[in-house]
């Protein structure tokens, strides 16, 4: 079997967060059950460029990658040089996965692919919800969608990480069939150190900083706080939010509780672990990879019902779930502290091994594998 990869943005741009992490975590786990993989990247690292070989296959942690050099600057990450590459070869691979969407890298491959009558799958990994669809750039997505894209996808096979995504998409297309498959999650090692108990709340916020992820409303909420907390808020983001979200705090007392931390790479599990609980307040979440590093070393949390993970969350008690606006953040964090004891014990001691069990190992190979050859099998027909 041989798969196609394409994604705007592979490993190292690390700046974009789970989609790059998810996406890289797949090929390598899909190249070491045996499956030919090969990925198709451009060279963007945000504002800037990676600073890899371009246009030549290079060996990436296991995966063949090739990555190409894009002529714009922003999201639409535009790169002719991959997109000639892909006609040239796409019909050498049994299946083209392209992963995110609204991007020229995806919506441009989707249609070579297409028209060459190789089969395509894609993982939308959130850009695809109502959220992504209407919150930024609605009027472009809306155009994109109307001349091409509905009737790409609706010639394309998804790949959705919970159901709550499915649900959300199904919303926007009806495509050939839609599959929910767990992401692979790097994970931590639960006996990192021994976590210290405290007199106070060791509450994280960790992710990248932006409207989406409700950070606004976790500060907002710790106004109406009278327990004792610290909230040390991990990643990176546009300085002109950060410090419009720096400016909502304005007594000092509530500043010096909170650490700006700045962005974690393999050292994020030490941090993690000394926490007693990891928020996040997301207004739309397709799947939320640090919701499973966080409980793979033990570490509770309370995400909003937006969420992909909450369900899993609520279901096997890792957790809290809570609404996106401040009150019933400030609520179920109160309630956490009244309880702490007991409940962050217990999940500490159960979480890594309930992760380790549901995100690891052969089954969800074997998943994505059956997936593939369930599409290329009806492809033949």
């Amino acid at each position: 079997m041989k798969v196609l990869h394409i994604i705007a943005a592979y490993k190292p741009a690390y700046i974009y967060g789970g989609p790059t992490m998810s996406a890289s975590m797949l090929c390598e786990q899909l190249s070491q059950s045996g499956v030919s993989v090969e990925v198709f990247a451009t060279t963007a690292n945000g504002a800037a460029e990676l600073p890899v070989v371009t246009n030549t296959p290079v060996w990436v942690d296991g995966v063949t990658v090739t990555y190409f050099k894009r002529i714009t600057k922003d999201h639409t990450h535009f790169s002719p040089a991959l997109l000639k590459t892909l006609r040239k070869r796409v019909t050498e691979f049994d299946l083209v996965h392209i992963h995110t969407w609204w991007n020229l890298v995806s919506v441009l491959s989707c249609a070579i692919a297409q028209s060459k009558n190789v089969p395509v799958v894609l993982s939308p990994r959130g850009t695809l919800s109502d959220y992504s669809f209407l919150n930024k750039n609605s009027a472009k997505k809306g155009l994109i969608h109307g001349l091409m894209g509905k009737k790409l996808l609706q010639n394309s096979h998804i790949h959705v990480t919970s159901e709550r995504e499915g649900l959300s998409l199904m919303e926007l297309v009806t495509p050939q069939s839609i599959s929910i498959i767990s992401n692979f999650v790097k994970l931590g090692d639960s006996a990192i150190k021994k976590h210290q108990t405290s007199n106070f709340l060791r509450l994280i916020f960790f992710s990248r900083i932006e409207e989406k992820k409700g950070l606004d409303i976790l500060l907002e909420a710790l106004k109406l706080l009278t327990i004792p907390f610290h909230l040390t808020i991990a990643g990176n983001g546009d300085k002109a939010y950060i410090d419009k979200l720096k400016a909502l705090i304005t007594d000092p007392l509530m500043a010096g509780k909170i650490t700006w931390a700045g962005f974690y790479g393999d050292d994020k599990f030490e941090l993690l672990n000394t926490h007693d609980v990891l928020v996040l307040p997301s207004h739309d979440e397709n799947f939320g990879n640090v919701v499973i590093e966080s409980l793979s070393v033990g570490t509770a949390v309370l995400v909003s019902a937006n969420v992909g993970l909450a369900t899993y969350v609520d279901e096997h008690k890792l957790g809290w779930i809570c609404q996106t606006n401040p009150q019933s953040v400030s609520e179920q964090i109160k309630r956490i502290y009244t309880n702490q004891v007991n409940d962050a014990k217990r999940i500490r001691n159960t979480a890594p091994d309930i992760i380790r069990r549901d995100f690891t190992g052969d089954k969800l190979v074997q998943e994505y594998l059956r997936f593939y050859q369930n599409i290329i099998k009806v492809s033949r027909i």
